[in-house]
């Protein structure tokens, strides 16, 4: 008889039942409804604080999180998360809104919401066609280093942003230097007590967040600062402009999409167009990011399903937009929540919903009495976190490399968009790439004789596994090209059809891989820890010692000997050197290595005796095939899954990587020990 793996519940009791969606999942009512309710405390002023910072009416936040709660347990895709508004989505609603609506005071956003919220109707219909397309995968392309990039450009922008309710005042401009400028002669005009408010409860936000305490694991950190807020905004009477509006029927407060004059206006559809991509890019990344992450602490250890949460993701959107609600996206901060709190199903969203309805039509006076400052002074909490300096920190413990296009896609995203951003870092992250990869003048002399050369530019999005075998249950897998983010798809295709058999995975690093960004180093190594503690066997690197660390950093860049000049200290360092080199390369005393005309590698040590000789010719199918996902000559089972990779450093505490990556609440959440069972 076939026996159930045991794993630990969120109380550390040994169980063999693991919690489903759907109808099954009902009869966890119990903990899903607790679970609800706790999520539902922070996802009240979480909610409300979004869409303020989205330009948006307040109520535009409860509805998306109402629907988003009510139908996601009917769409699956992951197990724990909540979903609703996010913050990271703010600045580009924000943006997006004043352009639709041709300026960027409060008169011209609303007209320019009704046209937003067709907008978001197309991405959601975006979103489900890209899921259909099993497009999930492509998210490997996305360097952590860009990601993590456009997270602090975003809590940059959010914290500017936020700076006028923070204060009481309003500003005339509103772009992010101009908004800058303006700070010091609008701190000389604000309102002393809606300055002390605000003060008062950022500075309550950090000490609750950061402090370990019994209350804040009973009561989440925004609920206290939202109700201190609103105690004080009676006590000291501040004027209610300066205090959230929630109509008394919610109903007469939502705002319907506008599609027949977005259709009419030519003149918006460039708009429109940059918005839809800006936005489901944005909504896609930072949704895999999320179910990534809350699968790494999720009790039961749940795998999420990437295109089912993208076709989620795209369904809700359309439903929030028609009734006037905002993006929507797994919610790291409320997802946390959930799991700290005992939920177990998806239906904790429902419930979450639930409280919600009840909380805007009972509470609705109690709402309206919030101020806004104290809303802002979370929000800028959350910005914060997304850009604080361990970011910058430990992008730069990584490699001087990775620091430059970290730094380039944050200031080129505050100066300009979110869209160009990103663009703009993904160029630079592939000509770094492929300028560290190209050999020297020895290392190309030395390719062409033993390979036949190199093509550094196609090599970026080629296989580089040559070979594969498996020997009395030894896997062993060969790499002869760089690996890059660019054909990390490759990679990973090749990790999910390692036979089950196989005891350990041995991993060489050939003289022809020149470069290991960090991408592929992150995914490398994540694997093999996976591996491990799965309790399969181990994996071993031949070959990856020999190459040059960029920074002490166990994920960092790994140059190849082919493609190094000489002494370096980093990425950028070894850059240098080999421009340098080149620039002296007119007259070179190098020894000249005879090239061959043809030339066929070896076999690997393992197969000398298992395969002809011709197996492991070059492939030059692939030379024009390789753009292509094929992997490197053998054909695709149909059977075979694909695995989206974001590259999350391995991190011995996952609570502790969703904090660095601002998924959770910082430390005042954490996953109860298991305990005796």
């Amino acid at each position: 008889m076939q026996t159930q793996d045991v794993v630990l519940d969120i109380n550390g009791y040994g169980t063999t039942e693991i919690p489903q969606n759907g109808i099954a999942g009902m009869k966890h009512w119990r903990s899903d409804m607790l679970a609800g309710l706790m999520v539902s405390l922070v996802s009240l002023p979480f909610s409300l604080g979004i869409a303020i910072a989205s330009g948006a009416p307040p109520v535009a936040g409860l509805v998306s999180a109402i629907i988003a709660g009510a139908i996601y347990p009917f769409l699956g895709g992951s197990f724990v998360t909540i979903s609703g508004p996010a913050a990271g989505l703010a600045p580009a609603l924000f943006v997006a809104m004043s352009a639709l609506g041709g300026g960027e005071d409060e008169a011209h956003r609303m007209v320019g919401y009704p046209l937003l919220l067709c907008v978001i109707c197309m991405v959601g219909c975006v979103q489900i066609i890209l899921s259909r397309l099993k497009v999930a995968r492509f998210s490997a392309w996305f360097s952590p280093t860009v990601v993590e990039a456009m997270l602090a450009s975003i809590g940059l922008l959010i914290i500017v942003k936020q700076i006028p309710n923070l204060i009481g005042q309003k500003f005339a401009s509103h772009e992010f230097w101009g908004m800058i400028a303006e700070i010091p002669s609008q701190l000389a005009n604000t309102k002393p007590l809606v300055l002390l408010i605000g003060l008062v409860c950022l500075a309550l936000t950090a000490a609750l967040t950061f402090a370990r305490s019994r209350w804040t694991k009973i009561v989440p950190p925004p609920l206290t600062v939202v109700v201190v807020g609103l105690l004080l905004g009676v006590v000291l009477q501040i004027d209610s402009k300066y205090m959230i509006n929630v109509p008394s029927d919610p109903l007469k407060g939502i705002v319907l999409p506008n599609f027949s004059t977005l259709f009419a206006d030519r003149s918006l559809w460039f708009t429109v167009f940059t918005t839809v991509v800006t936005l489901t890019l944005i909504d896609g990344v930072e949704s895999l990011a999320t179910i990534a992450g809350i699968d790494k602490i999720d009790p039961y250890k749940r795998k999420s399903s990437p295109d089912r949460t993208l076709m989620a993701m795209g369904v809700s959107n359309i439903l929030s937009s028609l009734a006037g609600g905002l993006t929507i996206i797994p919610g790291g901060v409320k997802s946390t929540t959930c799991i700290v709190t005992g939920g177990k199903t998806l239906w904790a969203n429902f419930y979450n919903a639930i409280f919600l309805v009840m909380y805007l039509y009972l509470a609705s006076g109690l709402i309206n009495r919030i101020p806004l400052t104290a809303l802002s002074a979370i929000v800028v909490f959350i910005g914060y976190k997304l850009c604080k300096p361990k970011v910058w920190r430990h992008v730069a413990h990584i490699g001087s490399e990775q620091l430059l296009v970290f730094a380039a896609t944050v200031l080129i995203t505050v100066s300009t968009d979110l869209l160009l951003g990103i663009i703009a870092g993904m160029v630079l992250e592939f000509v770094l790439n492929v300028s560290l990869a190209w050999p020297t003048r020895n290392g190309t002399l030395a390719m062409a004789a033993g390979a036949g050369g190199s093509h550094p530019f196609s090599d970026m999005f080629r296989n580089p596994v040559t070979n594969r075998e498996l020997v009395d249950n030894q896997y062993h897998l060969y790499f002869e090209k760089p690996l890059v983010s660019f054909n990390l798809l490759h990679v990973n295709r090749e990790l999910t059809r390692i036979p089950q058999q196989a005891t350990d995975v041995h991993f060489h690093v050939g003289s022809q891989v020149t470069l290991i960004d960090h991408t592929s180093s992150t995914n490398l190594l994540s694997f093999a820890r996976d591996f491990k503690q799965s309790g399969k066997g181990q994996v071993h690197f031949s070959g990856l010692d020999e190459m040059f660390k960029c920074s002490e950093d166990v994920t960092c860049v790994r140059l190849g000997e082919l493609a190094l000049a000489g002494p370096a200290k980093g990425g950028i360092s070894a850059l240098l050197a080999k421009a340098g080199r080149s620039r002296r390369a007119g007259q070179s005393d190098m020894t000249t290595i005879p090239a061959e005309t043809e030339h066929i590698p070896l076999p690997p040590r393992f197969a000398a005796d298992r395969f002809p000789a011709d197996r492991f010719a070059p492939d030059r199918a692939n030379d024009l095939d390789f753009m292509s996902l094929s992997t490197g000559g053998e054909s695709r089972a149909d059977g075979d899954t694909d695995v989206t990779c974001l590259g999350p450093k391995p991190y011995p505490d996952p609570v502790g990587e969703l904090g660095r990556l601002s998924l959770s609440w910082e430390d005042s959440l954490r996953l109860p020990k298991p305990g005796k069972h």
